[in-house]
């Protein structure tokens, strides 16, 4: 078994390679090649925390993976991450166990590539604002995407403890020296939406973030935060305005607080929704149709995409000689 770290992934993966990846396996999953049963998540009301199982199985591919992930909110006390996560990677010819990961950076990767490729379908062509809601560890994936897709200018990051926000204004400018555009640290979450194309909503928030009258026409909504059914980033206004496009209807239909709550309200239904991500991919569905309809990209996260990136890390290790072999 080859395990590989978060250091000897970050040398042979970038974020292009990963909308590639992700980009693909959502066509493969619309043409009947996947397998992904919806996720088990176990709840730690004692720790306020959560722990989720994702299998998927990629039939052209030959490879099954298992992602385990933990989602401690209040690890920051004792110094700790607040998520991390581990992939184990099998080849479904043989059933050996390939591969052992660290999925903490994946998991950021994936999860802003969804939203990349959403945007690169469902944002105007020329938007070069954003609004970043949340500056925790799944909003720099979000950005880093979102600048692969969209010529930005202009971000305004928003958190509600502002000292997150003025750290990742840092880790940007780091990430990004020669890049020419302004970054503006908000104090209201409403006026950051007020000045953006496109919105990011990145946070663990269980009630609205903004007002959906704060939105401009023609903005783009990545909403990624909300993975369980009580959890909202975006009101019932946003749903009710929007063109709902969603990774996985299952998924949604299951954890999707964001929709869930609208849909219990009797303010929202799924027969409103737009289309699954991969409709639009293989054309079934048109993405965006003129530049002042409001799109929202709802995303929960779905195993196969974590099967897919671990693939092509994998095969790249293997090839480069990086990791280290264990025998179990």
């Amino acid at each position: 078994m080859l395990v590989l770290s978060r250091e000897n992934i970050e040398r042979i993966y970038t974020m292009k390679d990963c909308l590639e990846d992700v980009e693909h396996v959502f066509r493969e999953h619309m043409l009947g090649n996947v397998t992904t049963p919806v996720r088990t998540a176990i709840d730690h009301p004692k720790y306020g925390a959560t722990s989720l199982y994702m299998p998927s199985y990629l039939e052209t591919d030959d490879y099954v993976a298992v992602k385990i992930i933990s989602i401690f909110p209040e690890n920051h006390k004792h110094d700790i991450k607040a998520l991390q996560s581990v992939i184990v990677l099998t080849e479904a010819k043989t059933g050996q166990h390939v591969a052992m990961m660290d999925a903490s950076l994946l998991t950021i990767m994936r999860t802003g590539a969804s939203s990349g490729v959403a945007t690169k379908y469902l944002a105007k062509e020329n938007a070069q604002s954003c609004a970043v809601l949340g500056c925790g560890a799944q909003s720099i994936g979000q950005i880093q995407a979102v600048m692969e897709v969209r010529p930005l200018t202009n971000l305004y990051l928003y958190n509600r403890t502002r000292q997150k926000a003025d750290e990742m204004k840092q880790t940007l400018l780091s990430l990004y020296p020669e890049w020419q555009g302004e970054i503006t640290v908000m104090d209201n979450a409403n006026e950051a939406v007020a000045n953006a194309e496109i919105v990011i909503c990145s946070t663990k928030a269980t009630s609205p973030l903004f007002d959906g009258a704060s939105l401009r026409p023609g903005t783009h909504i990545n909403a990624i935060g909300a993975f369980l059914p009580h959890m909202q980033e975006v009101d019932s206004t946003t749903v009710q305005n929007s063109k709902v496009v969603v990774d996985t209807l299952e998924g949604a239909r299951q954890e999707a607080g964001d929709l869930l709550i609208p849909v219990e309200r009797g303010e929202w239904s799924f027969e409103q929704m737009h289309a699954e991500l991969g409709d639009i991919l293989i054309g079934k569905k048109p993405g965006r149709e003129n530049e002042e309809e409001i799109t929202l990209y709802k995303s929960v996260g779905v195993a196969y995409l974590d099967t897919a990136v671990a693939k092509t890390v994998y095969e790249r290790a293997k090839a480069n000689g990086i990791g280290t072999e264990i025998s179990l």
